[in-house]
């Protein structure tokens, strides 16, 4: 059996959403071992001079915290 942990994780990127969510999952992976998951929660993005300047991603991580 299986047991998973879900933390909120929030990343950006100046290329692109997917680039803001593997972002977050190479940083997430520095100290959260076993990811199995990420749901992304909400997408948004910041303008400057009518241009997108960042991608923003709220995501949710799941990883197991123990493995049989």
């Amino acid at each position: 059996m299986s047991v998973l942990k879900v933390i909120e994780i929030l990343g950006n990127s100046t290329v692109s959403f997917e680039d803001a969510i593997q972002n977050v999952i190479n940083e997430a992976s520095k100290t959260v071992n076993h990811i199995k998951s990420v749901y992304v929660k909400d997408m948004q993005v910041t303008v400057v001079n009518n241009k997108i300047s960042q991608y923003r991603v709220t995501t949710k991580v799941s990883f197991d915290i123990k493995n049989d």
